[in-house]
């Protein structure tokens, strides 16, 4: 009767032990590694280009400092936040499926900020998408920018994944040489959301510290290039335009957060 009882006790111990195991793993599988972030030291810089209508008139703006994802956020951390807040991945896969070291793509600008609370709400700091200025002046190297083109060289080969070298289909974050303040991929990739609202013209009527982007409109900024698009579009000053729930296979983001 003992060595029954012995018996019984040990399968109950066990069962235990094991549930408590499937739960510990599931909750340490919905817990995020926080974002590798870069600090940005505030600064003035000149915004813009006198090479496409919607980067004129090139005009002086002040950021202050904040930190921005050293890396685009990966498919490794997309994945987690959908396996904690049973959400679907987008139905499209690149060739060879997801890869977790690659940008997570395909997202609308709506998936992003859903995200941002989500990392926020679980790690108590307030991380967000970018203003389409810090995202610039970050691309650019802030403070220590040599004035490239593209985001860390004057040669697009050495800092971006695009058309003619991404065989189409993205590639592992941080494969390309960072810029000056060691950011990855600002150039390629993937199109970086960003939180404003975008206008053609804003640059003209844009205040000079902090701007945010126009108050009202259909559509929000996008920025970067990406692995499908030409040279062109990979420059720092380039902007580009979408509605917040389309979806497109070249599209993810980077984190902001304000935290100093």
């Amino acid at each position: 009767m003992k060595f029954i009882n012995n018996h019984i006790m040990n399968f109950f111990l066990i069962l235990l032990l094991s549930v408590l195991s499937f739960l510990n793993l599931k909750i340490f599988a919905q817990v995020p590694t926080k974002p590798i972030m870069v600090k940005v030291e505030g600064g003035t810089f000149s915004m813009g280009s006198n090479q496409c209508e919607d980067e004129k008139p090139i005009h002086k703006v002040t950021i202050e400092s904040f930190c921005i994802g050293k890396y685009e956020i990966t498919v490794k951390e997309y994945k987690t936040f959908c396996n904690a807040t049973n959400r679907q991945m987008p139905s499209w896969e690149p060739i060879g499926g997801w890869i977790d070291t690659h940008p997570m793509a395909n997202l609308t600008f709506d998936d992003a900020v859903v995200f941002c609370k989500w990392l926020s709400d679980l790690t108590k700091v307030e991380y967000r998408l970018p203003t389409e200025a810090e995202w610039e002046y970050a691309a650019r190297g802030g403070n220590i920018s040599k004035g490239y083109l593209y985001s860390g060289s004057d040669n697009v080969d050495e800092v971006a994944v695009y058309g003619h070298n991404s065989g189409g289909q993205t590639h592992k974050v941080g494969s390309k040489k960072p810029n000056e303040l060691g950011l990855y991929d600002m150039s390629g990739n993937v199109w970086e959301w960003c939180y404003d609202i975008y206008s053609a013209t804003y640059y003209s009527e844009s205040p000079n510290f902090n701007p945010k982007g126009p108050s009202i409109g259909n559509y929000h900024v996008l920025r970067g290039g990406a692995w499908g698009m030409n040279a062109w579009d990979c420059r720092v000053t380039s902007r580009y335009e979408s509605g917040p729930d389309y979806r497109n296979r070249n599209r993810g983001f980077r984190i902001v957060s304000n935290n100093k």
